[in-house]
Parts: C-alpha cells; structure tokens; sequence
C-alpha cells in the first residue's frame, strides 16, 4: 500500500513540474522573444548612426580663428565672473549683517515683547492659581527670550559696524567688477554672433527638420532605452514605429522639450491612451494637453496623499489626470488664459503631485472662501495672493496638522516657512490651471508662475537668484527665464532647437550654466540663438513680486487696504422672510462696520462678506413674529479657531459662538437661539479678535416652537 502511495506522488510530483514547466516556457499573448531587444537596439543604433553621417556631412565648418576666439572669450568670461562672485559676496556679507541686526530688533525682541504684553494680560485675567502659574511661566520665558534678543542685538550691531569700515570699498569693488563682467559677457555674444552667422543656413531651415526630429529624439530616447520598451510586446513595438513614422508627432514632442527621462515609448503610450478615452484629444488645445501630459508623465509623479489614505495610488495616473484639465476646462473653471498655452506650458499645469480630487478642492475652496483672488485682474497675484492672505509664516502649528487632511489642505490651516508657502501658492496656480516652475533660492523657496507680460516671482528675489534642480536637469532661473522669453517668438524659436538637436545626434555635451558646463559648440549657440531672439523680441523682464512678504505675514492694516470694496447693490441689502417664517439676512447688509472686512462678489450670486478678528457690525431684523429664533450663519473657514460674539437688542449678555473649521467650503454655524420681538430688531455681530478670514454669505434665523 505505501509502496503504490509513493509511486503515484511520484507520477503526481512529475506531472506538476510538466505542468509548471510549460508554464515558464509558454509565451504570453503578444510577448516578443528576450533576442528581440537586442535587434530592435541594433536597428535602432543603426538609425542613429546613418543619421549623425548624413547630417555631419551638411553641418557647415567653422574656422579655427573663430573657434579660438570664443574659447578666449569663454575664459575672459570666467575670469570675470569669478570676480564678480567674490565682490557680490563681500557687499553680501553687508547685507546679511544688517538683515540679522533688524531680524533682533524687529522679530525677535518685538516678538518677545508682544508676548511679555500677552502674558501680563493673561496674568491680569487669571483667576484661578492654575492659570496664575500658566502666566507666569509665559511671562518669564517671553523676558528670557527678550534678554537673549538684546544680547544677539548687542553682538550683531557689533559686526555691522565692522563690516561697515570697508563698505565704500566693497561697494566700488562690486561695481568694478560687475562692469567687468558686462564687458566680457558682451565681447562673448560678439564672438558667438560671428559664428552664428556660418549656422544660420542650417538653423533658419527647415529643410533637414525631418532627420533632424528622428535623430535628436533617438538620441535623446537612447536606443537601448527605446529597445526596452518597443521589445516589451508587439503593442509596444508598434507604438514605436508609429512614432518613428510620424515626423510631425516628433517635432510637436521635441519642440514642447521632449519626453520626461527620455521614455519616448511611454510617453506615446499615454499619449494613444489618452486619444482612446476621450473623442477630444485628438485636436485644439485638448491635443496639446494630452501631449503635454504623456510627455510630462512619462516618467510617473509621485501622488501626495493625506498620511490616513494608506491606499491611495503612489503615483499620478495621467489619463486621469488629463482627464480632469478637460472636464474643469468644459466646466468653466480654469482660468481663461488656459486655452491658448502651448504643450511646453501645459506641461508645467499637469504635473502637480495632488490627487485630482484635490485640485479641484482647491478651486471650490478658493471660490468660496476668497474669491477676490480670482477676480484679481493683476496676474502677477491672481490666486497666488491666498499666500499672503491666508497662509501664516511660521511652523509652530505644522504639529497640529490632521493625517485625513492632504498637505495643502493643512498648509492654510496651520502655515509653514518658505517652504510649505511655495508649494501652496504652485498648487493653488496649477488648480486653475496656470504655469508653475519650481524655484530655489539660498535657503528659501519662492513661486514661479506665467503672466501675460512673461514669467514673475511671487515671495522671493528675481529670477537671477534662482534654481530648480529637480526634473531630469538642474537649471538656473535666468536660463529658464531666457526660454520663456525666447519661446514667445515660436517660429524664431526653432532656430534654439535645431542647434539643440544636432547637439545631441553628434553626442555634444549639453550646455548648462546651472553646473556651469558651457557645452559642445552647437549646443553652447543655441543659448546664445535664444538670447538674440529674447533681445529681438525685445522682452521685458519682470521684477519679483512680493520679495518682502516671503518671509513674512502681511499685516493686517495693509490687507484690509487692499480688499476689493464694492458697492452694495439695493438686492443685497434686503431681508427675505419665507412662508415658514425663516428670516434670510445678506452678510453684507450690515452697518456700522468697523475692522477688517470687505464685500465681495459670490461664486453663490451676489455678494459674501469677508472678515476677521476685531471686526464688528450691526444688523437690522424685521421679525414678523416675537419669540425664539435659532440663528445659524453659512460660513467658509480654512483656519481653525475663530469664534463670532453675538447679542441681541443692546442686550449686555454676550453669546460667544465657535465657527466651525469648514475647509474651505460652505457650511452652517452652531444654531444659537435669540430672543426677537416682532418688528425691528438689532443684532451686535463681532469676529472675536485674534481670528483669522471667515466668508459670509448669510445668516438665517429660523422660528423655534
């Protein structure tokens, strides 16, 4: 009996490896062979290679004088720019002393003493020996940290003044070496514009576009990488040598500035995916997005997702994505300059690491709660003002950020540095649709974004000091600058590009000033094709905006300042009363305001109110009836923490009311129940002071039995 057990195991054990082994070897539906990437990368080098001979053979030759005379130009340059660093360092210092000596004197022995003056008040108040002790503790620790802020102020005056002896002296050093600089900058356009003239036969040609776009994009693909993805499956190879097969697809890629990490393959796969989905995004700007988007997720993003949504995707999907710019743009929610970006620009809308749904969070939240901000006729601020309006500077909230929360959900809740204030004002433009770049500064972030004069800086300094090094190349802002103000001149433009793409299909090394790489000679003139057009074109560069508020909050006086005031119409003002008896009162019909408030046109219709702490007002009820009434206002909040102090008919008894935290979208307040006497009554409203923003649109009073 065990002798037939083991036998038939054995026969059972030998059918199971049969059956597993011609799993492992059958061939799955549409898989190529593993030799097959080996001959799609040999065709696929071969093409490169014919390419390179033939176009080396009609690249014009440069002179050696010409040659030589830019290499020498190229070290003047250098010389002079090494200079300039170490005169623009010396007046830094400067700079730097006497921001450090007004950091003491204003945030840090002011901060402290706002904080003394909060403690006596607390002191003053305190009643019980629990909030006595909690005090004095909070006093002695504001005096302490007064103490040390006159000690740093002390030692910080001290280097000032030091550094001050040789200020003249620095101060001419820098202009020396800045005129310096500018001389040899110059004398190197000279050099380079007497080279550009023998490339412009090539450069102002279309004529070998259609090698060119071949060549450039399977260097830049690099043929193993290329074989990778085309020997995955037929599907893929297919995908491949549809792309191969359509030049104008190449050149539309390669002129919006290629597919993200070189993954032409799967940039084309998105793409067709994209076409399959939706009937739109075959033509007009629905095109130019799906492209945008293929070519700016070929690499996958990486998807921010709230700490709780543990099975949130890791990454992007960009059908989705593409998706979502589609409906919102249907739905009339972007902004209307979003129709005539170009795929280059798209790119810098879709590549936002929020979920979908959260940029449309943003676009809600910002209609509800402030939209003067997209009212804004001022570019340089539409949107991206919420920054300075609603974002607090300073970290010492971030711990009470909540895990259902996505991060800039949380950032208007509870603020940030530099940081976390960049990455919401590029969010919050991206929701609506509007071109972001990254930008780095020394020890700070700042936003980028476009306008319809050119590119700006909101929260930091000009372009000049800027970086982005993220992304499949590290840039400096005045090269990516320069592309924007190049690539407003489309046509001029191709000339930057063609230089480019021989660049790559010879194997030149690209030019960089970010790692400070001048590159081969036809990569090295397209920087310089691109800054004769910018200068052509004559384009105006544009000074940063908001370079004092990007490490600061504005204050209070200044925004109240700048809230749009508007003239509240007869319809606005009106009580409306319901067949239930239900008294409707507009936020806006207030009188007697005082402190920070403003009127401002609702996403709802009509008007809406925005205020905040410290603000009062007093409201006329026309009851029909007397007796209770339970008042509920509907509110919009981002922040935490504000709180409405109520009382009805002079009556001494003040009723203090928490505004619910609404994130952003609209939501009734806690009833609270009010006395009326029928006819004319008088309701006392104040936002209790160190509030932040709360948006009104209405209160209601409704009867109580």
């Amino acid at each position: 009996m065990n002798n037939r057990i083991g036998r038939l195991s054995k026969v059972v054990a030998f059918c199971v490896c049969l059956f597993i082994g011609s799993v492992c070897i059958a061939k799955p539906k549409n898989a190529l062979l593993p030799e097959d990437i080996q001959k799609f990368q040999a065709d696929y080098k071969a093409q490169l290679l014919d390419l390179k001979n033939e176009i080396k053979k009609s690249l014009p030759i440069i002179s050696e004088q010409k040659l030589s005379a830019l290499q020498k130009a190229r070290e003047m340059l250098k010389t002079a720019e090494a200079e300039s660093n170490l005169a623009q360092k010396a007046q830094g210092k400067i700079h730097t002393a006497k921001a450090l000596v007004d950091h003491a004197r204003g945030k840090w022995i002011g901060g402290a003493e706002k904080g003394i003056a909060a403690a006596r008040l607390a002191l003053n108040k305190a009643i019980t020996d629990a909030e006595k002790e909690a005090a004095k503790k909070d006093l002695a620790k504001w005096q302490a940290n007064k103490e040390d802020g006159i000690k740093a102020l002390a030692e910080r005056q001290k280097a000032l003044d030091q550094a001050l002896l040789d200020e003249t002296k620095i101060l001419n050093a820098n202009q020396t070496s800045k005129d310096v600089l500018s001389r040899a900058q110059i004398n190197e356009q000279t050099v380079a514009d007497d080279i550009l003239v023998d490339l412009q036969p090539i450069l102002s040609s279309e004529k070998l576009d259609s090698k060119l776009v071949v060549g450039a994009l399977l260097a830049k693909a690099i043929p193993s990488g290329l074989a990778e993805f085309a020997s995955q499956n037929k599907e893929h190879s297919a995908l491949v040598d549809q792309l191969l097969g359509d030049s104008q697809l190449m050149k539309q890629m390669l002129v919006a500035g290629g597919a993200a990490g070189g993954k032409y393959g799967e940039a084309m796969r998105i793409y067709k995916s994209i076409q399959k989905t939706s009937p739109r995004a075959s033509e007009g700007l629905f095109q130019r997005l799906a492209l945008a988007t293929a070519l700016q997720h070929a690499v996958p993003i990486s998807q921010t997702n709230a700490l709780a949504q543990a099975d949130a995707p890791n990454f992007v999907d960009p059908v989705k994505r593409y998706l979502h710019y589609e409906k919102a743009w249907l739905d009339g929610e972007l902004d209307p300059a979003f129709k005539d970006f170009s795929v280059w620009e798209y790119r810098m809308v879709v590549d936002c690491d929020a979920p979908d749904f959260i940029l449309k969070w943003g676009r809600e939240m910002l209609r509800n709660y402030r939209p003067d901000h997209i009212y804004n006729p001022d570019y340089g601020w539409r949107y991206s003002k919420m920054v300075t309006t609603e974002v607090k500077y300073g970290s010492e909230c971030v711990k009470d950020d909540l895990p259902s929360l996505n991060v800039y959900q949380n950032i208007p809740k509870d603020g940030g540095v530099c940081g976390r204030r960049a990455f919401f004002g590029r969010f919050i433009l991206k929701s609506f649709g509007i071109p972001t770049w990254g930008v780095t500064q020394d020890a700070h972030a700042a936003v980028g974004h476009w306008t319809p004069k050119g590119w700006v800086i909101n929260l930091g300094a000009g372009f000049q000091w800027s970086w982005w090094d993220k992304g499949d190349s590290p840039r400096s802002g005045s090269c990516f600058l320069l592309e924007t103000q190049a690539r407003s001149s489309q046509q001029d433009y191709l000339k930057v590009l063609r230089a480019q793409w021989v660049s790559s299909i010879i194997g030149e090394q690209e030019y960089n000033d970010r790692k400070r790489v001048a590159g081969g000679l036809w990569s090295n003139m397209a920087h310089f094709q691109a800054r004769n057009i910018a200068t052509a074109a004559k384009v105006v560069a544009l000074g940063p905006l908001g370079q004092n508020l990007g490490e600061a909050n504005e204050s209070e006086a200044k925004r109240s300042l700048e809230l749009s005031k508007l003239n509240i119409a007869t319809d606005d003002q009106k009580q409306s009363v319901g067949i239930d008896g239900v008294i409707t009162i507009q936020s806006v019909s207030h009188s007697k305001p005082t402190g920070s408030h403003a009127a401002m046109r609702s996403y709802l219709g009509g008007l809406q109110l925005y205020a905040s702490g410290g603000f009062k007002a007093q409201y006329v009820i026309d009851a029909p009836h007397s007796g209770k009434y339970s008042l509920v206002a509907r509110v919009a909040t981002v922040h935490e923490g504000q709180r409405f102090v109520l009382s009805a008919n002079g009556s001494s008894s003040l009723m203090e009311v928490p505004v619910p935290y609404t994130v952003g979208m609209w939501q009734q307040s806690k009833p609270i129940e009010l006395d009326l006497s029928k006819g004319r009554n008088t309701l006392q409203f104040a936002i209790k002071e160190g509030s932040r923003g709360v948006s009104i649109k209405d209160f209601t009073l409704t009867p109580t039995k």
